[in-house]
């Protein structure tokens, strides 16, 4: 049928017979042409719609779980930032690990301009070596090594942080442009480490110079390998063309940021002697990056976005040095806080905490248990933020929380005679109960700092505390609108948000998102962008996507990849809040049938994972369903398993606040683990976990934890291999191949 091949056989005619000649061939009519043509076009477009619905959910996948890990990072840094505040005052001895990564005393060695000159280069190096002042020889030099995958030595590294800090000082917080002196002006949106992207911008667009300018929108660092080879070419020709290289500061050029999403890791491994001075004076240089750029007096150029409250004329004059992290708001002194007395009372506070407010999208129909509830309302209402009347919608906020901080009426006692407002501050998952400070000048430029790396435009009017990311606000288009009218703007230019096309209009055009990073989530997810503006400040986009095996699969393939890696991630999160699933499901399978419905499946879902994914479609991936269409909920766990067997002593309570808070427990172990040698006493062990226990409202025994402790310490010699243990509390794909999980060195360890 169509495809075999015919032989045309030649026999001679019959003499005295006429030969007639061959029958036409029918040709069909147009009206069943017609047809055909309409029903093939009528399949193409349901693949194409059934294909776009996949992708789409792929990227709420990806996008949820990335958000909600920003939220458990603010939760983590409200936890580092109380202990630092006011564990010494609570306990007699301050956290001095914590305190010497969240608010360093600079190494009087750094202080000294010279200090890089202490550290030899070994002959044996054969990576780039620089000279300063840096010449374009320097660049192309550190542009070759860097492709050839050859690190900067740790000298190089210092002396080229120094330089650059030296330099940001002399800046200010708005740097000013003008396309007068230029023919266009290139503006690049997030990199997170990935220096193919830029590399490719660089043989696309051309290398900075006087005739390449170029604005770079902040997130040089973080989630990609090659962060340190980012910002080090970055800083390079900023140093080396300081009116025609701009950097602006973004929401991870953060030091809070950097220890869970990979910076910090990656410098520890890479320079594993200077690392910690090399980190020190990355956060120097980190918060000394201008937080604005504006071209032509017409163009504002932020990371994130604005808000309600943004006045660019206070954004210029303030100190941006003091705010090293925006994910610490202002210390607080214990007269204004009164932490001594109300930490007191926090049981008491908790015991009469019947009337919290609950989420607007909670569902009273799932009954939880008394420790399920605790967990639930502390996420909702807790945020790391402080009020005034004139505050904007500005918030470190957990997510869907009404408002920033709720204001409760403490009840007198005789520490506090008159009944008082005090604030929930978020610890972990729980709350800690404090008195609302005075608004200070700090607590105004910390907002306005927030709101610029932090913010996302949304499409309705106004400002509101931004939920689903947890920092900063939504802005809608008539905040947009005030701000560009009230400084004479037409645009307003961002990044901060991962985009399919590498950018995306909203406003009425006067909003644009550029992003630079392709692949962001999976090989690929998304493309690539950048912007250039000429005299006339029309925006021009330019597409890209690096990849070396993308081109080479279909539209399908591309899709299917980039799905199979977004439903392992959602997995992994219904694996490790298995026990709060599973007793939400089995409170709706009031015969123990093992099936619930469709609808109550994805209530229990949302208000456990709280995603906002379209549960009902994600269905048939994620669960199977008995004939009667019910869900069979055990099915939501059979594909996922523990990296290594659990060991016996590990109750299932412990075993699952591992799995759940793993990237939170690897980030305190690193700032123990002084010498990164990965190693950890049992007493840091025992002491850490049931300081962070006790926060989470987990009740775990004692006993669990030293018997913990003992298990994973295999040759008894009173130290924890945390590599070990974070292997042992890994959740993975049953198909996955374990031998595919390990990491090799990287090519930089054995410069110091």
């Amino acid at each position: 049928m169509g495809c075999g091949t015919s032989v045309a056989t030649e026999t001679n005619p019959i003499p005295g017979k006429r030969v007639e000649p061959d029958d036409p061939v029918k040709t069909p009519s147009p009206a069943l042409t017609m047809k055909a043509a309409i029903l093939i076009q009528r399949w193409y477009r349901c693949y194409r719609a059934r294909l776009e619905m996949r992708r789409r959910y792929t990227w709420n996948i990806f996008q949820s779980i990335e958000y909600a890990g920003e939220q458990d990072q603010l939760q983590l840094s409200s936890f580092f930032s109380f202990m630092l505040d006011n564990f010494t005052q609570l306990n007699g001895n301050g956290p001095d690990l914590i305190s010497q990564l969240l608010d360093p005393v600079v190494d009087p060695w750094l202080i000294r301009e010279t200090c890089y000159h202490l550290i030899p280069v070994p002959e044996s190096y054969a990576g780039p070596r620089l000279s300063f002042p840096l010449s374009v020889s320097d660049t192309n030099a550190l542009l070759s090594g860097f492709k050839e995958q050859r690190p900067l030595h740790a000298r190089y590294v210092l002396q080229l942080l120094n330089e650059t800090k030296k330099l940001l000082k002399q800046m200010p917080n708005i740097v000013h442009l003008s396309t007068s002196y230029t023919r266009e002006i290139t503006i690049c949106g997030d990199l997170h480490g990935r220096l193919d992207d830029l590399l490719l911008i660089f043989y696309k667009n051309g290398l900075p110079s006087e005739e390449t300018p170029y604005v770079f929108n902040g997130d040089f660092v973080d989630r990609g390998k090659k962060s340190i080879e980012v910002i080090m070419l970055l800083f390079a020709y900023l140093v080396l063309y300081p009116d025609h290289m701009h950097l602006n500061r973004g929401n991870h050029e953060d030091h809070i940021m950097n220890l869970r999403y990979g910076f910090t890791k990656e410098v520890m491994q890479k320079y594993k002697v200077h690392g910690r001075e090399i980190l020190q004076l990355f956060q120097e240089v980190f918060s000394l990056l201008p937080l604005a750029t504006v071209i032509d007096g017409k163009i504002l150029i932020v990371h994130g976005g604005i808000s309600d409250q943004t006045d660019l004329e206070f954004l210029s004059s303030i100190d941006r040095q003091k705010v090293k992290s925006a994910l610490r708001f202002p210390r607080r002194s214990l007269e204004q806080l009164d932490i001594s007395q109300s930490c007191r009372q926090v049981k008491r506070m908790r015991s009469t905490d019947g009337s919290r407010p609950g989420s607007s999208r909670s569902h009273s129909k799932i009954q939880k248990t008394p420790n399920q509830r605790k967990r639930q309302c502390s996420r909702q209402d807790s945020a790391v933020s402080t009020t005034s009347s004139s505050s904007s919608c500005s918030s470190l906020c957990s997510p869907r929380t009404q408002s920033c901080l709720t204001p409760r009426q403490c009840p007198a006692t005789p520490s506090m005679p008159c009944a008082v407002k005090v604030l929930q501050v978020p610890f972990l998952d729980s709350l800690t109960s404090v008195p609302p400070p005075l608004a200070q000048e700090d607590d105004q430029e910390w907002k306005q700092i927030v709101d610029i790396l932090w913010s996302d435009p949304k499409s309705q009017e106004g400002c509101s505390p931004n939920t689903f990311r947890g920092g900063g606000c939504y802005f809608g288009p008539d905040v947009t609108q005030r701000l560009l009218l009230q400084h004479g703007l037409q645009l307003l230019i961002r990044s901060h948000e991962c985009k399919q096309e590498g950018y995306e209009l909203c406003h009425g055009g006067r909003v644009i998102t550029i992003f630079s990073a392709s692949n962001y989530y999976e090989e690929g997810s998304n493309r690539g962008a950048y912007i250039k503006v000429g005299r006339e400040l029309v925006p021009r986009f330019f597409q890209y996507q690096v990849s070396r095996t993308t081109r080479k699969l279909t539209l399908t393939q591309r899709v299917r990849v980039a799905e199979g890696s977004a439903l392992r991630a959602l997995k992994e999160k219904l694996f490790t809040h298995r026990s709060e699933l599973m007793s939400g499901f089995q409170q709706c399978d009031h015969n123990n049938t093992g099936c619930v419905l469709v609808s109550e499946w994805a209530l229990v879902l949302e208000s456990v994972l709280r995603l906002d994914l379209p549960w009902r479609t994600l269905l048939p991936l994620l669960a199977r369903q008995a004939q009667d269409g019910r869900v069979a909920y055990q099915s939501c766990f059979e594909d996922m398993e523990p990296g290594i067997p659990l060991l016996p002593q590990v109750t299932p309570n412990l075993a699952e606040t591992l799995f759940r808070y793993r990237t939170d427990i690897e980030i305190i172990f690193n700032i123990i683990d002084k010498d990164h040698s990965g190693l950890i006493s049992i007493d840091e062990f025992r002491h850490t976990w049931r300081l962070f226990s006790a926060h989470l409202g987990v009740a775990i025994d004692d006993r669990a934890i030293d018997d913990l402790a003992r298990s994973i310490d295999f040759n008894k010699d009173g130290s924890i291999d945390f590599t070990e243990f974070l292997e042992a509390f890994r959740v993975v794909h049953k198909l996955d191949s374990k031998d595919q999980q390990g990491s090799g060195k990287t090519d930089g360890d054995k410069y110091s």
